[in-house]
């Protein structure tokens, strides 16, 4: 099952749970009911979207909205218009749903959803770290704001493993443009994207990466002293990774990197292998 389609089972259960409790009154005239007309815009709409037709169902929803907004259903509606257009990628729209479902119902049960749902429309449009940080600065912010604000909400989870995605993103992103200050010896910036990682991204992959470089930045201007405080500190907390090896390698010059020789090891382990069977 897709992650949009569970979307929609979450929203379409959120609905029909509370839909179940209420009465609806027939009229003879259901042109003059309002009640009649919303459900059956309504109606027509979760069809449209079922069909695939999501443009069309969104303006049924939006239409059912209009119809009877001091009602439940007005949020319901404008919540699934939203949907329609996220399920077909229409984010920008999905994004102006949403924000205005936030402004007209600030106190709605399902506010929660509405932000994680626009959270996911920045966040499914993250393309490449070293392009616009929009979307996922964006995304970053909503998703905090869902986990500050309704830490107990079923959403919250997700979120911060989004989250953790989004920083390995932007540590990568730090990253990227450090290695190139440092390859332009503009150390100063250098030192600042890497210093960037360490400290707002401190549990992303690149930290290790990011200690060895100012080790290398700080020994290559001299200053041995800084250039030690970062290698201990790498030493400390990454002591087997191989960006430590290459700080010590640094610091003495005699010190060969020791390379795994992967044919020798499977000669030594089909050579016991031999042994017992012989």
């Amino acid at each position: 099952m897709n992650f949009k389609k569970l979307l929609f089972l979450i929203i379409s259960a959120m609905i029909i749970s509370s839909c179940s409790k209420d009465p609806i009154t027939n009229s003879v005239i259901s042109e003059k009911n309002l009640d009649l007309q919303l459900l059956e815009a309504y109606k027509e709409g979760v069809l449209s979207l079922e069909a695939g037709d999501v443009l069309y169902a969104a303006k049924k929803f939006n239409e059912a909205e209009t119809l009877y907004p001091q009602s439940e259903w007005a949020p319901k509606s404008s919540l699934m218009a939203a949907y329609s257009y996220y399920s077909q990628d229409y984010y920008l729209d999905s994004i102006a749903e949403l924000t205005r479902f936030k402004k007209v119902y600030p106190k709605h049960k399902d506010l929660d959803y509405a932000n994680y749902l626009l959270g996911i429309c920045y966040y499914e449009q993250i393309v490449d770290e070293k392009k616009d940080l929009n979307s996922i600065k964006k995304a970053k912010d909503q998703f905090i704001s869902l986990i500050n604000n309704y830490p107990n909400s079923e959403y919250a989870t997700d979120a911060e493993y989004k989250i953790d995605y989004i920083n390995e993103i932007l540590a990568s992103k730090e990253m990227y443009i450090g290695r190139y200050y440092f390859n332009k010896k503009k150390w100063i910036p250098a030192i600042n994207r890497f210093r960037n990682v360490i400290d707002d991204y401190y549990t992303s992959v690149y930290v290790e990466e990011a200690l060895y470089r100012l080790v290398e930045i700080y020994y290559t201007l001299g200053l041995e002293q800084e250039a030690q405080k970062y290698a201990f500190t790498l030493g400390y907390n990454y002591k087997s990774s191989k960006w430590y090896e290459k700080s010590y390698e640094i610091f003495n010059k005699s010190y060969k990197i020791k390379k795994f020789n992967k044919n020798k090891k499977e000669n030594s382990i089909l050579n016991k292998v031999k042994s017992l069977i012989n």
